[in-house]
């Protein structure tokens, strides 16, 4: 049996030629292949060929280029009354050119709280490959005007940022839907009709495609990936244990064939202390009554089609939520897709050279005494809310600093854009005369990073929205949980009965989520004053994950490790030329 390796090159290709021997002892007829067939073009007749696509590792003298390793198997082409045997010793033909990167596909949705985690996500991707991928940003349009004037300026300023190797198309318009059940079906319904749009952007790109990341609300974009090819992966924009409850409510949907909010005990969650059903998102709570529910439940399921889930959270904050997803205990046995836990994902930038004016009144306050009141960028207070809210933070003596909104000019579905506040309409009379000095209350947008950030911020009353969470973790700040909606309520007894970074918070979910000010008064006393047995606890555990945080993405800490093994399992995988 011959078999011998031939070289011939030129400055961009090189040839692996080949020499088969037919295995007849009579004969030593020795059948010899090196013609050149740059892919995609067919193999000669006989060649069996599949082209694999994959970059070069980052650091590689050719990362700018892609490899191009055809796997043949040769058919005898002799008569079928002759037995002749063709084994392949080596067919491997690699040819270097130059091409567009391999890109990572993003599909965002327009919320504030999803598209900018997943673009600075995105960023980091870019600088984790070492330039050997590039990112594409799937722009669905927005469906209020406030929205789309939002989205429209985050775009403009990563275009401004000179970024080369992250680009946005726009998706076309779709028809916005007129029959729904709640915002859940409503968003997903939007997406589901981009379902085309996205499968069309991903085939028409030049450059193969690496992987497609998708929002948690995007689950039909993984039917178009599986069809293309394509690896996919979920972003997830709340904390592991959200990412659990969708995993895990198949096994719940069995377990509790009532309603949630009818049962007696708690749940029992994998690596979370027991769980009572009143903090369940409204979507689960009464299953038999809310049509979403049924989404709620689909949408687990159909996160088992992604090939890995990427999680803004840091690996110890969450270590048993990510253990008990890992080990199938939330998925009947079954493997789940891997998780990358990759967070803090926050987009920190330097202060500005003018300080925001809730920064220069913070500048005279003494170190960790004022309390900050911010319910989010769509937070919207009832004027029996901001009624209760005000007398609290007046008996309670301590200072304040309260992000007050206005209502929304139109109150349409999606259509949540707070306003300005009046506040001579919605404080009561004498309010900020009685407080002034230790108390500032500001009537619409403000920076919040730069007053968590602040050292005179000591406490922090949130709707627990998952980037807020993050936010006070990142700067060390504890935290009195005030869920509104979605998943804020599970989110709140995480923060207080997981991670201990909290105050617990009394209220009724059967009144809107309403909280007495007597309540709020005494939950304020607890978190803020020094001799507090109970906010001493929580403000110890805020200033431990503060630096739990920091650790986790400087380089060889847990998400930086994390991050690491997403980008290089990303590259590894080879991108997919779809065209």
């Amino acid at each position: 049996m011959q078999y011998k390796k031939l070289w011939s090159s030129t400055t961009q290709e090189s040839h692996f030629c080949l020499l088969l021997s037919k295995l007849d002892a009579d004969d030593a007829h020795i059948r010899r292949w090196s013609e050149s067939v740059s892919p995609p073009r067919i193999a000669p007749p006989g060649l069996l060929s599949q082209m694999v696509y994959k970059p070069f590792p980052p650091g590689h003298p050719h990362s700018a280029h892609r490899v191009c390793a055809a796997t043949c198997r040769l058919v005898p082409p002799t008569p079928t009354d002759e037995v002749h045997t063709l084994h392949l010793r080596s067919i491997v033909r690699i040819r270097i050119q130059p091409m567009a990167k391999p890109t990572v596909v993003l599909l965002p949705v327009w919320g504030a709280g999803h598209f900018m985690p997943m673009i600075e996500a995105g960023k980091r991707l870019l600088r984790g490959s070492g330039g050997a991928l590039s990112v594409t940003v799937l722009l669905m349009p927005a469906p209020t005007p406030e929205a789309a004037v939002d989205i429209a300026a985050q775009v403009k300023r990563e275009e401004a940022s000179g970024a080369d190797d992250i680009s946005f198309r726009h998706l076309p318009a779709v028809d916005m839907p007129t029959v729904h059940t709640g915002i859940e079906e409503w968003v997903s319904l939007i997406l589901r009709s981009h379902g085309p749009h996205v499968r069309a952007a991903i085939a028409g790109l030049d450059c193969p495609v690496a992987a497609l990341v998708t929002d948690i609300f995007c689950t039909p974009a993984l039917d178009v990936a599986a069809e293309l090819g394509v690896p996919s992966y979920v972003y997830f924009t709340s904390g592991a244990v959200m990412l659990e409850l969708l995993l895990y409510s198949p096994v719940l949907d069995e377990e509790v064939p009532g309603e949630f909010s009818e049962m007696d005990g708690a749940l029992n969650i994998p690596g979370l202390p027991p769980v009572p059903p009143s903090v369940l998102p409204a979507t689960m709570l009464h299953k038999k009554k809310m049509s979403t529910y049924r989404w709620f439940l689909e949408t687990g399921r159909c996160y088992m089609k992604a090939t890995g889930f990427i999680v803004n959270t840091a690996a110890e904050l969450e270590q048993s939520v990510i253990d008990a997803i890992a080990d199938g205990r939330c998925t009947r046995g079954v493997p789940a897709p891997t998780v990358y836990a990759i967070g803090p994902v926050i987009a920190l930038t330097p202060p500005p050279e003018q300080p925001h004016e809730c920064v220069r009144w913070l500048d005279a306050q003494p170190p960790a005494s004022v309390l900050l009141v911010c319910f989010g960028s769509k937070g919207l207070l009832p004027p029996p809310k901001v009624r209760e809210i005000a007398a609290a933070l007046e008996r309670s003596e301590h200072r304040f600093l309260w992000v007050l909104r206005g209502p929304p000019k139109d109150s349409r579905h999606g259509q949540r854009v707070p306003t300005d506040a009046m506040l001579d309409e919605l404080l009561p009379e004498g309010f900020l005369e009685r407080t002034k000095g230790r108390g500032l209350v500001w009537p619409t947008r403000a920076p919040q990073k730069e007053i968590l950030a602040h050292a005179a911020v000591g406490g922090f009353v949130t709707h627990c929205g998952w980037n807020s969470i993050l936010e006070s973790l990142w700067f060390g700040v504890p935290v009195l949980p005030w869920p509104l909606d979605a998943e804020q309520h599970f989110n709140a007894f995480t923060l207080v009965a997981h991670l201990g970074v909290a105050v617990p918070l009394g209220m009724d979910r059967r009144r809107d989520n309403f909280v007495e000010a007597a309540e709020l008064e005494r939950a304020v006393r607890s978190l803020m004053d020094d001799a507090s047995e109970e906010g001493r606890k929580a403000r110890a555990k805020a200033a431990e994950t503060r630096v739990v945080c920091r650790k986790a993405v400087e380089e060889g800490g847990s998400s930086s490790t994390a991050f690491r093994r997403l980008t290089d399992d990303i590259v590894r995988r080879g991108a997919v030329q779809i065209r």
